[in-house]
């Protein structure tokens, strides 16, 4: 039997700045994880490097001592993807967390991985600019965590994912090398863009350091309607009614479920007044009168063939965050039941068919199971949540879990889904990654890793 013999990190402590270097119990528990919680934590120490060469000197180290590294960001990722439990140097990037130059004329900012998204949107608001991509995470999560997760949201029916956002990045490859990737250019026509290799790679090919990300021009008037949906196959419908008379920012949906639990937990009122078994939260820019009045036609249109059978609209920004609420408020709502997430997708004509396909599944094997179903319908994207009975042992219920997800997996693989639509691999997906590529992708993705990782010390055994 091999024993691990831990390495010195005399030479770590050289690279680093004084109090750079942790490995007291309560820092190690604290970055060697994410929201998952699911596995075990034991991480050799943690490194908190300030700049990109930094970054490199410490990949360099991990090569000559045969170390894994694992990147962490905010560590709000819910697939395992930040996770040490074998011995690994966490890279955390928390100081390094500077915004930089901004070029208004071609409103890019220039900014380092640990910068919080919510910072980022700040500096852009302060800019009179706006930064799109948002979701529940955005006061935690990093800017290079978004980046190597390919992150999405809410407003991805309007803006796209972080991908379309990242015009440049400064990477740190598995071998230590420093690489500048497109350097913020807007028209690039020299052979591959490797920029678009490491966004989403979750850390498994180098470590993203530095970003130039695009901005853009702030929203006028951001108005929401409320509706109540007598059914799921509806909800498609209304999607198509309004997509062709405004142009969405956000196409959301909940559950009476959902919407009951969220209500009780922060004493919130039913928003409209008759009960409906799902809901729907969409999103315009109300710059003009216009723009209302088609809205407010097809919610009239929505009325009168049955698609709406109740709802309400924003008539001032207080109102607009007031009604966010009701589907912000899920994730946190339901946590205290630990529940089982699933971050699917399909395109959006196929959402109502799989969704009654895993209702009927997770029925059939679990009846006494309880099922919260939210998402960004608008784009496709389904938040599956089963909860844990109160009455069962934690462990019994994920192992009954992992036992459904072969089940609803074969399906997504029949209608050519994704088992993560925005939560990334990681170790969570890992043995399930084959319903959503295909052996050849995989194949070509590891030798894609073996060039830039050859070693195979950056996050490993993540994604494959």
């Amino acid at each position: 039997m091999e024993l691990f013999v831990q390495p010195s990190l005399d030479a770590l402590k050289s690279i680093l700045d004084a109090d750079c270097l942790l490995t007291d119990t309560d820092a190690l528990q604290q970055y060697g994880k994410d929201w998952t919680n699911n596995y075990p934590v034991a991480p050799l120490a943690i490194a908190l490097p300030k700049t990109t060469k930094q970054v490199a000197a410490i990949v360099r180290w991990a090569n000559d001592n045969n170390i894994a590294l694992v990147p962490s960001g905010g560590r709000t990722g819910l697939s395992g993807g930040a996770v040490a439990s074998n011995g690994e140097l966490v890279v955390a990037f928390d100081k390094m967390n500077h915004i930089g130059s901004f070029e208004a004329s071609t409103q890019q900012v220039h900014c380092q991985a640990g910068v919080i998204t919510e910072q980022l949107q700040q500096f852009a608001a302060d800019n009179d600019l706006y930064y799109p991509v948002d979701f529940a995470s955005s006061g935690s999560s990093q800017i290079g965590g978004n980046i190597a997760t390919n992150a999405g949201g809410i407003k991805v029916i309007r803006y796209g994912l972080t991908r379309d956002w990242v015009m440049g990045l400064t990477v740190v490859t598995g071998k230590g090398d420093i690489l500048e990737l497109n350097s913020g250019l807007i028209k690039n026509a020299t052979g591959l863009d490797l920029r678009h290799l490491f966004i989403g790679s979750e850390g498994t090919l180098g470590l993203i350091t530095e970003a130039t990300i695009k901005l853009t021009r702030q929203p006028g008037n951001l108005t929401v309607l409320l509706l109540a949906t007598p059914e799921l196959d509806k909800v498609k419908a209304l999607l198509n009614l309004f997509q062709k008379e405004v142009d969405l920012t956000a196409f959301e949906f909940f559950s009476e479920e959902a919407l009951v639990k969220v209500m009780a937990h922060h004493d919130l009122p039913r928003p409209v007044e008759t009960e409906a078994p799902f809901y729907s939260l969409l999103e315009f820019d109300a710059s003009s009168e216009d723009i209302i009045e088609k809205a407010l036609g097809c919610f009239e249109s929505g009325l009168e063939d049955g698609s709406i059978i109740d709802g309400v609209m924003s008539q001032s920004q207080q109102q607009t965050e007031e009604l966010w609420k009701y589907r912000e408020y899920i994730s946190e709502t339901i946590s205290s039941r630990k529940p089982y997430k699933n971050d699917i997708a399909v395109t959006p004509d196929k959402v109502s068919d799989f969704l009654h396909r895993v209702d009927d599944i997770v029925s059939k094997h679990y009846p006494d199971f309880e099922v919260i179903w939210f998402g960004h319908i608008g784009d496709g994207n389904l938040h599956l949540n089963i909860l844990a009975p109160e009455t069962m042992e934690y462990s019994d219920f994920i192992a009954a879990c992992e036992k459904v997800n072969p089940l609803i997996f074969s399906e997504l693989e029949k209608m050519d889904g994704s088992i993560s639509a925005e939560h990334g691999v990681g170790l969570l997906k890992k043995p399930y990654l084959s319903y959503s590529r295909s052996e050849q992708e995989i194949t070509y993705m590891k030798g894609i890793k073996a060039t830039f990782d050859p070693n195979n010390i950056m996050n490993p055994g993540k994604v494959f």
